[in-house]
C-alpha cells in the first residue's frame, strides 16, 4: 500500500525554523516529483513547493521564495522542506504528494497520486 507520512511539524516563533520530511513506503520515490502543499483554517489548499524525480528541479510560490528550501534523498525515499524565517501566515497543516510524472507539472492537488496525512505548523510568540 503506498503512503507518504510527514513529519517535522510544530509550534515555533516567528523568525524560526523547522524542517519537514516526508517518507514513503510501499512504493519509491525515485520516479516522482513530489509537491508540498499547505492548508490553514478556512482556506483552500495550495501548493508550496515542488522537486522533480532527480532533484535537479524545484519550484517555489512566491510567498515562500528565498526561505524554504525542497530537498530529496532518494536513497532514503524522503523529501525534506526546510523552512526559515517562518512567518504567523506559514501556519497551516502541511502535505506532501507524490506527482504522476517525473517533472513538477502544475500545483493542481487533483493530479497528485499519493497524499500523506499532514503535520501542524504553528508560527506564533
Amino acid at each position: 500500500q503506498p503512503q507518504l507520512v510527514e513529519s517535522g511539524g510544530g509550534l515555533v516563533q516567528p523568525g524560526g525554523s523547522l524542517r519537514l520530511s516526508c517518507a514513503a513506503s510501499g512504493f519509491t520515490l525515485d520516479s516522482h516529483a513530489i509537491g508540498w502543499f499547505r492548508q490553514a483554517p478556512g482556506k483552500e489548499r495550495e501548493g508550496v513547493s515542488c522537486i522533480s524525480s532527480s532533484g535537479g528541479s524545484t519550484n517555489y510560490v512566491d510567498s515562500v521564495k528565498g526561505r524554504f528550501t525542497i530537498s530529496r534523498d532518494n536513497a532514503k525515499n524522503t523529501v525534506f522542506l526546510q523552512m526559515n524565517s517562518l512567518k504567523p501566515e506559514d501556519t497551516a497543516v502541511y502535505y506532501c504528494a507524490a506527482g504522476p510524472e517525473y517533472y513538477c507539472s502544475s500545483y493542481d492537488i487533483y493530479e497528485y497520486d499519493y497524499w500523506g496525512q499532514g503535520t501542524q505548523v504553528t508560527v506564533s510568540s
